[in-house]
């Protein structure tokens, strides 16, 4: 099993936890009281950070329920292992009313992952034509 350290940042701070045996995601609170306009974003503190082991990153994942049933979606995000200020999370309410994320509230998830590098090389040369080749958005359907 891999450590993974977490530091409040404020004394109020809610470390983040998974919920069940088998989870893959760990829930991260809001550390503030935030009303959030209808159609806009905010930047929720949850006043931790952590010290993430070289080869991983955290990705900061959305909270289905959020989004199926309040109409808040998280914004994916990143955490490199070189950072160590605040997690930060970006909700999008996509609802005509305002909503309001109370301290304490669960707002995204954090998933550990690990980290694969590429070695960028440019060619002129993208190898055979397959089935697909370059039919993009909405190719296979809507």
């Amino acid at each position: 099993m891999i450590k993974l350290k977490f530091k409040r940042l404020t004394d109020t701070a809610v470390l983040p936890r998974y919920a069940h045996d088998g989870d893959s995601g760990m829930d991260i609170s809001a550390d503030e009281y935030v009303q959030i306009l209808p159609h806009s974003f905010a930047k929720i503190h949850t006043g931790i950070a952590a010290v993430i082991p070289d080869g991983y990153e955290i990705q900061v994942r959305p909270r289905s329920g959020m989004q199926c049933i309040k109409g808040i979606v998280g914004a994916w995000g990143t955490v490199d292992t070189q950072y160590r200020g605040e997690i930060g999370v970006a909700l999008y309410n996509h609802t005509d009313s305002c909503y309001i994320v109370n301290h304490g509230d669960r707002i995204a998830q954090l998933v550990l992952a690990p980290v694969v590098r590429a070695d960028i090389e440019e060619t002129d040369d993208l190898g055979e034509q397959t089935d697909r080749g370059t039919d993009g958005f909405g190719s296979t359907g809507v």
